[in-house]
C-alpha cells in the first residue's frame, strides 16, 4: 500500500526538471538594445555591420555585444542612456533605408536559447513602455468623404450638362445644391440616384430656390464608422510591427477609441511618429512632353505639370491633375503576371473611383500612368556632430506603367522589381493610410525602472504569501506540511515554466493570479490532510488512512478546481487585456496545483511512509 510504480516517480522528476529548465531564463533579465533591420526586414550585410561597428567605436559608443537574433541584428548596451545615444547615431549613419528601433532583449544564455528556453513576456506595467489612447476623428472622416462626393457631383453635373447655382458643404455635414428651376433639380436627383451611392437626398424649396440636401445614409454612416475604426486598428498593427515590439496590445475601446500599449519601447517620440504617420497615394498621368525626363528638376517646368523623383532613380514629369487617390482603393493584392511572370499588384477601386478611372483613361490608352507616394517622415541626421531629428515630406513615384486599355474598378500595377516590393505595395494600398485621422488623447510612459519596481513588488507579494503559507503548513501539519510546502514551491516553478513555454504575457493582474494560486494550491493538501486526520481518529490503520485521505478527497478537489476553472475560462473569453492575463495565470495555476498537490505530494509521502511499518504519523 502507498507505493508508486517507477514510471510515476520518473514522471514527477521529468516534470520538475523540465519546469526548472524552462523557468530558468526568467532569472537573467533583459538588456537595453538597438535592433537594426533592412527595409525588407532582413539582417544588414556584413559590410554594413562592420561599418556601423567602426563608426560606433569612433564615437565611443561600441556595444557590449553584437549578434544576429531571430532575423534581426541586435546591439546590446549596459544602460538606457547608451542605448538611446547609439540609436540616434545609427539612424543618422544608415538613413531611412534601414529600420532602427530601441527595445529590451532577453539576456538568456545561448545554451538555453538553443534548447528553446525563452523568458515569458512581461506586460507594459512590468516591463515599461508606452501607452496611448487614440481617438478616431469620425467627423473629419465624414467631412472628407462629403468633400469627395462634392468633387464627384460637380464633375457629374458638368458631364450631364446640369446647371447649378451652388454646391457647398454645410456646417451640419450635408451637401447643399441650388438650382434655378424644378425641372433641373429633378434631372439632378435622377443623375445622383443613378451614379452616387450612400447619400440620402432631400428636396427643399425656400426663398425662390430649388435645393437638394444630401446627407450620409445613417446605416452606411454607422458602417463607415465601424470600418474606419477597424481599418485604423489594422493599419496601426501593421505600423507597430515595424517597431519590432513583442506582444503589443492594439484593441478597440468604446465607439471610436483605440488603446495601444507597446511594452519595451523606450522612445515614445518614435512610437508616436509611426502611429500617427500619414501616407497618401495618388494616380496621375505622365506628361509626355518630356518623357523620359531629361530636363533640370529645378529648372522651368511646363505649366500644369510637376517633377517628382522616382524610387529607382531619376525623375518623371507628371500632370498636376490627379486621377484618383488612395482613399478610393478598397482592396489590393500582390501576384504575378501570367505572361511574363513579373510581380504585379491587383487593385480594386470603389464604384465611384472605378467610374472616375474609366472616364480618365478611356481617351489616354497608350499613355503612361504613375503611382505617386507621399508621406511625412522623420529622419535622424548629424548636425554639428550631434544626431538631430528632421521632419521631411517624402514624395516619390513608385511605379510608372503604360495604359494598355481603359481601366475601371479593377486594374494592375506592374513594373515592380520584386515580389517583396509587390507585397509591400499591396499592403500599403490596402492598409497603409489611416482610414480616418487619429488624435492622441492620452499618453503614459512607464520607464523600465518603474516596471522593475512593479516586478519587485509583485515578486515580494508572492514571497510574502508563500512564506506565510509555508509557515502555517509547517506548524500545523508538521511533516505533511513540509511536503505540501515542497509541492507549493514546485507549483510556482512549473507555472513560470508554462508561461515561458507558451510565451504568454505576464502583467500585474497575472501576478495577482499567481498569488491567488499560492493560496488555492495548498487548499487541496488541506482537504487531503484533514481527511487523513479523520480516518486516524476513526481508528483506521496509518497506511489505510493515508490511502483513504488521498482517494476520498480527490472528487472534492476536482469539483472545486473545475468550478474555478470555469470561472477562469469565462473571464478569458469575455475579459480584455489585464483580465485575460489574470484568467490565464489562474487557469495554469489550477492545472499545475492539481498535479503537484495530488501526484507530487503523494509521491513524496509514498517515499517516506510507503511499504513501512509506521507507529506514529505527525499530522
Amino acid at each position: 500500500m502507498n507505493r508508486y510504480p517507477l514510471w510515476k516517480y520518473l514522471l514527477v522528476i521529468v516534470v520538475l526538471g523540465v519546469g526548472g529548465l524552462f523557468a530558468l531564463p526568467n532569472l537573467f533579465g533583459e538588456d537595453p538594445s538597438v535592433v537594426i533591420t533592412t527595409g525588407d526586414d532582413e539582417v544588414p550585410s556584413e559590410s554594413v555591420q562592420s561599418d556601423v561597428l567602426a563608426f560606433l567605436e569612433e564615437e565611443g559608443m561600441q556595444p557590449e555585444s553584437a549578434e544576429v537574433l531571430e532575423g534581426r541584428w541586435v546591439l546590446r548596451y549596459g544602460s538606457t542612456d547608451a542605448q538611446m545615444r547609439a540609436s540616434d547615431l545609427i539612424s543618422a549613419k544608415l538613413g531611412r533605408e534601414y529600420t532602427v528601433a530601441m527595445t529590451l532583449v532577453p539576456a538568456t544564455p545561448q545554451w538555453l536559447r538553443a534548447l528553446g528556453a525563452e523568458p515569458m513576456f512581461l506586460g507594459l506595467d512590468l516591463r515599461g513602455g508606452v501607452h496611448f489612447l487614440l481617438e478616431v476623428d469620425i467627423d473629419a472622416m465624414i467631412e472628407e468623404t462629403l468633400e469627395g462626393h462634392q468633387q464627384d457631383i460637380r464633375t457629374l453635373f458638368r458631364e450631364e450638362r446640369i446647371r447649378f447655382g451652388a454646391l457647398e458643404l454645410t456646417d451640419d455635414q450635408r451637401l447643399r445644391m441650388v438650382f434655378a428651376d424644378a425641372d433641373t433639380r429633378d434631372r439632378a436627383v435622377a443623375a445622383l440616384e443613378e451614379n452616387v451611392e450612400g447619400l440620402e437626398l432631400t428636396e427643399e424649396d425656400a426663398d425662390g430656390e430649388y435645393r437638394i440636401l444630401a446627407a450620409m445614409d445613417e446605416e452606411e454612416l454607422q458602417e463607415m464608422r465601424d470600418l474606419a475604426v477597424q481599418q485604423n486598428i489594422t493599419t496601426i498593427r501593421n505600423r507597430v510591427d515595424e517597431l519590432g515590439v513583442a506582444e503589443p496590445v492594439v484593441q478597440r475601446q468604446g465607439a471610436n477609441r483605440i488603446v495601444v500599449q507597446l511594452p519595451g519601447i523606450q522612445d515614445p517620440g518614435q512610437a508616436k511618429e509611426v502611429l500617427g504617420a500619414t501616407a497618401t497615394l495618388e494616380f496621375r498621368f505622365v506628361d509626355h512632353s518630356d518623357f523620359p525626363f531629361t530636363g533640370d528638376p529645378d529648372g522651368d517646368i511646363p505649366s500644369g505639370s510637376e517633377v517628382f523623383p522616382q524610387r529607382e532613380g531619376g525623375h518623371v514629369l507628371l500632370e498636376r491633375q490627379r486621377i484618383v487617390s488612395g482613399d478610393r482603393i478598397i482592396d489590393a493584392s500582390s501576384g504575378f503576371d501570367q505572361e511574363t511572370g513579373s510581380p504585379e499588384v491587383n487593385v480594386r477601386l470603389s464604384g465611384t473611383g472605378g467610374r472616375i478611372m474609366n472616364r480618365a483613361t478611356r481617351e489616354r490608352v497608350g499613355d503612361h500612368m504613375a503611382v505617386l507616394f507621399m508621406e511625412r517622415i522623420t529622419e535622424t541626421e548629424m548636425v554639428d556632430g550631434e544626431p538631430e531629428r528632421v521632419v521631411r515630406e517624402l514624395e516619390e513615384v513608385i511605379s510608372v506603367a503604360r495604359i494598355r486599355e481603359p481601366l475601371g474598378s479593377r486594374f494592375r500595377i506592374t513594373g515592380l522589381e520584386s515580389s517583396q516590393e509587390a507585397s509591400q505595395l499591396a499592403l500599403l494600398l490596402r492598409a497603409g493610410a489611416l482610414a480616418a485621422p487619429i488624435d492622441i488623447v492620452e499618453e503614459r510612459t512607464i520607464g523600465p525602472s518603474l516596471g522593475a519596481e512593479n516586478v519587485q513588488r509583485g515578486f515580494m507579494a508572492v514571497i510574502v504569501g508563500f512564506v506565510l503559507v509555508i509557515g502555517f503548513m509547517a506548524a500545523y501539519y508538521r511533516t505533511f506540511g513540509l511536503v505540501a510546502n515542497l509541492a507549493l514551491l514546485s507549483n510556482l516553478i512549473i507555472i513560470v515554466a508554462v508561461l515561458s513555454m507558451l510565451q504568454a504575457t505576464l502583467t500585474l493582474p497575472g501576478i495577482a493570479g499567481i498569488v491567488l494560486t499560492v493560496g488555492m494550491a495548498v487548499d487541496a493538501n488541506v482537504l487531503i490532510f484533514q481527511r487523513i486526520r479523520e480516518e486516524l481518529k476513526a481508528g483506521v490503520p496509518i497506511q489505510t488512512a493515508i490511502d483513504a485521505g488521498y482517494g476520498k478527497a480527490l472528487s472534492t478537489i476536482a469539483d472545486a478546481n473545475v468550478t474555478t476553472l470555469i470561472a477562469a475560462v469565462v473571464l478569458f473569453l469575455f475579459g480584455t487585456g489585464p483580465v485575460q492575463g489574470f484568467a490565464v495565470t489562474l487557469a495554469i495555476g489550477l492545472a499545475t496545483s492539481m498535479f503537484t498537490a495530488i501526484v507530487g505530494t503523494r509521491a513524496v509521502v509514498n517515499l517516506i511512509y510507503g511499504g513501512r511499518k509506521v507507529s506514529e504519523l505527525k499530522i
